[in-house]
């Protein structure tokens, strides 16, 4: 049976007195819906310079877990995860146009990742990351939708120069200012001792890969335990930093059920 722990903190930061972050968690109630449905974690950054930045990371984070509950047993996870941020796209959208509040501009980035079985998802929109933490090393299983790396890939600028730039926070792709946005998604096999790390720009920023490794590997992997190493990495990044809201979901794989498909049909593995 697959078996998570996870633990959730946040902070205004030093500078904002107001947090535009929103996570959110569906945690399955019974063992048939773990095995329909699985586990849903999602974080949203609010964009900054914007109208109502909280309003569209709430809408984001809401209408992921809704869409995740309501969707029919068994659904791939790899289809169901970017067609829900396109769903939250849409209604944050769409809130721009209600009545009295039009002109109005609101945006969100999106990270979030799904779990069933032995197999994880993870789709995202803008500059929050998901990292996988396994064996001690961390690796960022999501690229920042920003200008520099755009000019990144395309060779212009070096790495380092894109981590200095001035321009690194401007967002090619965010949720809300276009009807339509494309999630990029992947998709892995789990093991047990993984530790998934959803976070916002408050956090990366501050905290080097290896740091944030370092902080989340070990331990029994409790429910107490995992909610610490949150509250630890939040606290670690403000006092290292603190000039933007930072917001960190920890998610424990302990343990994983094997399975198989054969002709559509999941079997599980002893």
């Amino acid at each position: 049976m697959l078996d998570i722990t996870y633990g959730e903190a946040t902070d205004p930061g030093k500078v904002r007195t107001n947090n535009e972050d929103s996570y959110i968690s569906f945690v399955p109630k019974s063992r048939q819906i773990a095995r329909s449905h699985g586990w849903m974690f999602a974080l949203s950054d609010g964009v900054g310079g914007m109208d109502r930045g909280e309003v569209a990371s709430r809408i984001a984070v809401e209408t992921i877990a809704k869409g995740f509950e309501e969707a029919q047993d068994n659904t791939s996870l790899a289809a169901l995860m970017p067609r829900l941020a396109q769903h939250a796209n849409a209604e944050i959208h769409n809130e721009t146009l209600a009545p009295g509040k039009r002109g109005g501009k609101m945006a969100a980035t999106l990270v979030c990742c799904a779990f069933r079985n032995d197999q994880g998802v993870v789709a995202h929109v803008g500059d929050s990351r998901c990292y996988l933490v396994r064996d001690g090393k961390a690796e960022a299983l999501t690229k920042d939708h920003t200008w520099v790396n755009e000019q990144r890939k395309l060779g212009l600028i070096t790495a380092a120069e894109a981590e200095e730039s001035d321009a690194r926070h401007i967002l090619t792709r965010s949720l809300g200012p276009e009807l339509f946005v494309t999630a990029d998604s992947s998709t892995l096999r789990i093991q047990p001792g993984d530790t998934f790390v959803l976070c916002c720009d408050g956090l990366h920023n501050a905290l080097p890969e290896s740091k944030i490794a370092e902080m989340v590997s070990g331990g029994n992997g409790t429910q107490a335990e995992m909610q610490e190493i949150a509250r630890r990495l939040v606290a670690y990044a403000v006092q290292e930093d603190g000039s933007d809201n930072t917001t960190v979901i920890v998610i424990r794989i302990r343990d994983v059920e094997r399975v198989a498909m054969y002709r559509g049909q999941v079997y599980r593995l002893r």
